[in-house]
């Protein structure tokens, strides 16, 4: 009972930080944060000391898996030399940057764990990047690349913080040994995430009841997961690969009731996970301060070089890795010069977030031989970087973002593809109509052909202006009030013991269905 209720209010405080963030029209990260800031210091209020597995092995799983189940493949295949600079390269780079300058200001720090704190605050949080890049509203490769990037490079930083604490241990790590475990850790979560899909795909596939559909898929990032970490391979590129490969096949996969109810389900979990992680950071301020015996000027250098070289090196990187890949003739022909305005945003994106605390938390107690070192400086970084991307870069975006006036995807061409391949789609309906008219009654065949004439009549009339209401628009408007009065009846009925509760059950759902597919249709 006592453990649970703090949970509990976590979650309530969440979900008024998420609706005051709409209210206000804020990004709910950036207002969570700050939330748990302040409550992190109001006497008596519930703290909780973040466990990094319950992080890396509880939380994250789950969001990545989601986060890849709606991740566009061929988007993502057409983006991955992007992808990879940033999710690859740019980690390493940040990473080696970060720990030559603690290591330049902190001389008698070892390297290694200098590099270790690279890796800790390199890799942008893929709940961040996906939670605040999507409410912004960046164009639609951005975004892509934002994601692609978020959910490869946690693994990069986790590869090499673990070689880089291995190294602080007073283990020796050579190149064979850095080979190894690069290859054990990306090779082996590839080949178990494959693995994953193959095994979890195939029990979709033999599912038919929504329920159970709902329940495997809760399982499947946790049992991909602890099958990697368990051979010491790299979970998070074994759930990302079982999200990429399932969310791509998920239409034949799932049945349509399946694919509601487990869209519905995962976007409640993603909304509760992603505003408990943010709360979480905010809270960890009084626990990260406790522990720390820095004299004040020295500790506001090292925490503003550290920011310096998070912030700097992100741009270094990107436009390099932006313009100079365009001088090769073969990249230059498949991808126009983007404007500046592109890397400067993604730049600006680069958010960090609970991963980084976790992994900071997860840093060794001691260095080789027992002999201490200044671990409470180091998670401070950790965090100082969480709250200044987060609050600082995060709270900023839309602003930097409407500034730049970045080019936006075109709508009209949206509709006009999306009305193209409706017309299409209704095409082979009708024509599979035609085939099996005879086995049904006139009158049913009539209606079924004026159902596939209003969807394609639905989808041309996406392509006009707003100023006036279209016949579809008025259609969802009276229909709605219709849907309204029968809600009425029905409960009525109900209260009058006209009819049991089970009837006024199946007809609510009915209407639901309904009034759900009038407002899909409308947006």
């Amino acid at each position: 009972m006592e453990s649970l209720f703090p949970v509990v209010v976590f979650l309530a405080i969440a979900t008024l930080g998420a609706a005051l963030a709409r209210r206000l029209g804020l990004l709910a990260p950036i207002v969570l944060v700050v939330l748990g800031l302040a409550l992190s210091f109001v006497p008596g209020f519930p703290q909780v000391e973040l466990d990094p597995e319950l992080v890396l092995i509880g939380i994250l799983p789950p969001l990545l898996y989601v986060a890849a189940l709606e991740t566009s493949v061929p988007a993502f295949k057409n983006n991955i030399r992007p992808i990879l600079l940033l999710a690859v390269g740019l980690v390493l780079f940040t990473a080696f940057v970060v720990g030559l300058v603690l290591h330049l200001l902190l001389p008698q720090l070892p390297f290694a764990i200098c590099l270790a704190l690279g890796a800790v605050v390199a890799p942008p949080d893929a709940v961040a990047a996906t939670a605040v890049a999507r409410r912004v509203g960046l164009p639609r490769r951005v975004v892509t690349i934002l994601e692609g990037e978020s959910l490869v490079n946690d693994a990069t930083a986790l590869v090499l913080l673990r070689v880089a604490t291995l190294a602080t241990v007073g283990s020796a790590v050579g190149t064979a040994d850095v080979a190894i475990e690069v290859l054990r850790s990306t090779g082996g979560g590839i080949l178990i995430g494959a693995l994953g899909a193959v095994v979890f795909g195939f029990l979709h596939r033999r599912i038919t009841d929504p329920l159970l559909d709902n329940a495997l898929s809760l399982i499947i990032p946790f049992a991909v997961v602890f099958t990697a970490e368990h051979l010491h391979a790299s979970g998070v590129v074994a759930v990302v690969v079982t999200g990429l490969v399932l969310g791509h096949k998920l239409p034949q996969l799932l049945s349509a009731a399946s694919r509601l109810q487990v869209g519905a389900f995962w976007r409640l979990v993603r909304f509760l996970l992603e505003g408990l992680v943010f709360l979480l950071v905010g809270l960890q301020l009084r626990e990260v301060l406790r522990d720390l015996d820095e004299p004040a000027g020295s500790l506001i250098l090292i925490t503003f070089a550290v920011l310096a070289a998070v912030f700097l090196t992100r741009f270094v990187w990107l436009f390099p890795a932006t313009y100079l890949a365009r001088l090769v003739p073969r990249v230059r022909r498949r991808d126009a010069r983007p404007s500046p305005k592109v890397p400067i945003i993604i730049g600006w994106a680069g958010m960090r977030g609970v991963v980084t605390l976790a992994a900071a938390l997860a840093l060794p107690l001691t260095l080789a031989d027992g002999e201490p070192y200044p671990r409470a400086l180091l998670i401070w970084l950790a965090f100082a970087v969480i709250v200044f991307t987060l609050v600082g870069q995060g709270a900023t975006l839309p602003l930097v973002a409407r500034r730049l006036k970045l080019p936006q995807d075109d709508p009209v061409q949206d509709a006009l593809s999306a009305a193209g391949v409706q017309q299409q789609a209704s095409r082979a309906a009708q024509e599979r109509l035609d085939e099996l008219a005879d086995s049904a009654p006139d009158a049913v065949v009539d209606r079924l052909r004026r159902a596939v004439e209003d969807r394609t009549n639905m989808a041309w009339e996406r392509l006009g202006g707003t100023e006036r209401e279209t016949p579809s628009q008025a259609y969802g408007r009276l229909r709605q009030e219709m849907i309204d009065a029968e809600r009425d009846v029905f409960r009525a009925a109900r209260d009058s013991g006209r009819i049991p509760e089970e009837v006024l059950v199946q007809a609510y759902r009915d209407l639901d269905l309904e009034e759900s597919l009038l407002r899909e249709a409308g947006k």
